[in-house]
């Protein structure tokens, strides 16, 4: 979502440093792949399975330094304070106890931080930390693929209204 942003020559938006979150990306192909490949596979039934992308965990800052590379263009981030989501979470929700639109902006909110602030990885109770080596992965097209693609004149995926850049 932030290619148009990068190409127009806009900062590489990141929360805190960029480094609070890793996730193993994986592509609408290789996912659609994966949630195909449970309908015939007993073992997969009744139960929650983590799954990401091929290749190793990164975080939104190795995903801005790769887009600016690909693009030849030197690295500009902007850095998003967390708290700054609490914040707009409190005055949504005290604005929605009126509007409910923006009851709804405060519910999208609170699931963006969520993700601005837990790794999208296997959870490790025993270390008390998100492990990317118990993650496991699956299919073939990586972030980094798919960058390529997208900056050679590629169309991303159209999130609609789940887009957030």
């Amino acid at each position: 979502g932030q290619l148009a942003r990068v190409k127009q020559g806009k900062p590489f938006l990141v929360f805190g440093g960029g480094k609070l979150t890793a996730c193993k990306p994986i592509s609408d192909h290789d996912l659609g792949d994966f949630i195909a490949g449970c309908l015939d596979d007993p073992t997969r039934h009744n139960q929650i399975l983590p799954i990401g992308g091929p290749g190793p965990a990164i975080t939104p800052r190795q995903q801005g330094e790769y887009l600016f590379q690909l693009l030849g263009q030197a690295p500009r981030f902007k850095s998003v304070p967390v708290g700054f989501l609490d914040v707009v979470i409190r005055v949504l929700s005290w604005i929605g106890k009126v509007l409910p639109a923006a009851a709804d902006k405060a519910e999208l909110a609170r699931i963006g931080r969520y993700y601005a602030t837990e790794s999208m990885l296997v959870w490790d109770a025993s270390t008390n930390r998100y492990a990317a080596e118990l993650t496991p992965s699956h299919g073939s097209q990586t972030l980094w693929d798919a960058y390529a693609l997208w900056a050679s004149g590629q169309e991303a995926p159209d999130r609609g209204e789940h887009a957030v850049f």
